[in-house]
């Protein structure tokens, strides 16, 4: 009887749990049985790992095989295992020592002639390991430096099985067929798993090199000076207006403006992305806040995750610090938007199945886009609305009370007049002022919270920032005065204090005075407040 075990990890949503692969070979008719609640993909891999076993040059031993997964109770599914089992299988058949293979984790899909194909989650799968105690991984050779990210751990990277076999028993590595001249790398494919990602906008314009500038924009003084707010505090923000007024010019320029992620928020974007199995090929770390803009037929499971089995992140977890654009907003479903207001509210996600509860990770800057009506002329200068009044309210009512009470922002933006087209008024900032304030300001906001966990105004619980840095004598007064008259919630007023410190980080002032909360308040009712626009020392 022969018996040997190593490691692997399984993918819970964005989370990885360590699962020790065991083989068991007794004496028998020959079998292959896999336990431990493996999946469709992961039953399949009986015969993956049996032909490129023996296509690597080894013997498949004609005995009774028993291949547990423990923890039994996990759901494991994927290809990855298929690294693990082989070795394992080649440990209990004495091909390799047992006792190498026990503390090392293994991961990565087999093909049929033993070539180590990529399997989608290496980053979070490694980051399980490591928190797990375990100091060796082996992966595919071109998923070595999104493993590298992870400190503390020794990455070997191999191509083939008959590498690995080799390096684990102090054989000669051998050398793999160069392949053909102009064909494409078959490493390369898995790496994007197809419709996971591309159909739903990500990665944005911003990402694709064409250099889209805030400097493009045309007039829109009063949008630009959200998005900049937006970007300083992490603000959610609407735009309305009629077509081709340039709200989604302004949302493709957002992700610009935002600071460059930390190494904290990069292996967290990575590791989602990883998972998502939308990280392109030769990328380590992203560091660029994400872009996503699905289309208005998006599905509830496609925005918030889902799917069959254990939940896949959505969209709003592919956009986690970064950006998500709703464009065309009313036009989604009802459900769909409604299923916002959870990570809105918390940063996160928890979908429950009958596979189990997955918790993502969903703090996102949310920019809505809306046309006054099914036309877009409604109130437009010069415009002909023929919607019905009662057609308009249907249409303005598709955004519920509850999820535009937690949006900060909410502006107005106007047709481009012809003297604006001709430039003849005033440009507007290059994205690379307008980020360069942004980032002070965030600077800013990381100094005040740095003994805290938060760190943008958008963060900070109501009670906190009131209690703890409360505002100027008198600012709120006008705040407080339109939560009396129900103008404003709760959290309404929570989040005009929120931008409201905003708005003097990025006017450099120590806490905010009245001139503060009424911008504030302009920028969410779209009533004047008798404050310009503009943010400035001076405004």
């Amino acid at each position: 009887m022969g018996f040997a075990r190593t490691c692997s990890v399984a993918l819970v949503g964005v989370e990885g749990v360590v699962v020790e692969v065991q083989a068991d070979l007794e004496p028998g008719i020959a079998a292959f049985t896999l336990v431990g609640l493996p999946d469709k993909s992961l039953v399949e891999s009986r015969d993956r790992v049996r032909a490129a076993v023996v296509n690597s040059g080894a013997d498949w031993p004609q005995k009774k095989l028993t291949v547990g997964l423990s923890p039994a109770s996990v759901p494991k599914g994927g290809s990855g295992f298929d690294l693990a089992v082989a070795c394992a299988v080649l440990g209990a058949a004495e091909r390799i020592d047992p006792r190498v293979l026990a503390d090392i984790v293994m991961i990565g899909e087999l093909g049929l002639d033993g070539r180590v194909r990529p399997v989608r989650g290496v980053l979070p799968a490694v980051l399980a390991a490591a928190g797990a105690g375990y100091e060796q991984v082996v992966v595919p050779e071109c998923t070595v430096g999104e493993a590298t990210l992870v400190p503390g751990v020794s990455v070997l990277g191999v191509r083939s099985l008959r590498q690995l076999i080799a390096v684990l028993t102090d054989e000669p590595v051998p050398d793999e067929d160069p392949d053909e001249r102009g064909r494409p790398d078959p490493m390369l494919s898995g790496l994007s798993i197809p419709g996971s990602g591309a159909g739903m906008g990500l990665g944005g314009p911003s990402h694709e090199g064409h250099g889209l500038d805030l400097s493009d924009v045309v007039g829109q003084m009063s949008a630009r000076t959200a998005i900049e707010v937006a970007a300083a505090g992490g603000h959610h923000v609407m735009l309305s207006g009629p077509p081709g007024a340039g709200k989604t010019m302004l949302a493709e320029r957002l992700p610009a403006v935002l600071p460059p992620l930390t190494r904290q928020e990069s292996l967290e974007v990575t590791a989602i992305h990883s998972v998502a199995g939308i990280l392109p090929p030769g990328t380590s770390m992203i560091d660029t806040a994400p872009y996503c803009a699905p289309h208005h037929s998006a599905t509830m499971q496609s925005l918030v995750g889902g799917g069959p089995g254990v939940a896949r992140p959505g969209a709003v977890s592919l956009s986690h610090r970064g950006v998500l654009f709703l464009d065309e907003a009313p036009e989604f479903s009802g459900r769909a938007l409604d299923a916002l207001r959870q990570p809105l509210e918390a940063g996160h996600v928890v979908i429950a199945r009958s596979a189990g509860v997955v918790r993502l990770p969903a703090r996102f800057l949310l920019a809505l886009a809306a046309n006054p009506c099914p036309c877009g002329q409604y109130r437009a200068l010069g415009g002909e609305c023929d919607c019905p009044p009662a057609t308009v309210r249907r249409y303005q009512a598709r955004l519920s009370g509850p999820l535009l009470d937690r949006v900060d922002l909410r502006v107005e933006v106007d047709a481009v007049t012809r003297n604006e087209l001709a430039g003849h008024g005033p440009r507007g900032e290059s994205t690379q002022v307008v980020a360069d304030r942004v980032r002070a300001a965030r600077e800013r906001a990381v100094a005040r919270f740095a003994e805290t966990p938060w760190r943008t105004n958008s963060e900070v619980p109501g009670h906190a920032l009131r209690t703890r840095w409360p505002a100027a004598p008198g600012a709120l007064d006008e705040a407080e005065l339109d939560l009396e008259r129900g103008f404003l919630t709760a959290r309404g007023l929570d989040r005009i204090l929120r931008v409201a410190w905003t708005v003097a980080d990025l006017a450099g002032r120590d806490r905010p005075f009245a001139q503060d909360v009424a911008l504030a308040l302009q920028l969410r009712t779209g009533i004047s407040r008798g404050v310009p626009m503009t943010i400035g020392a001076g405004s």
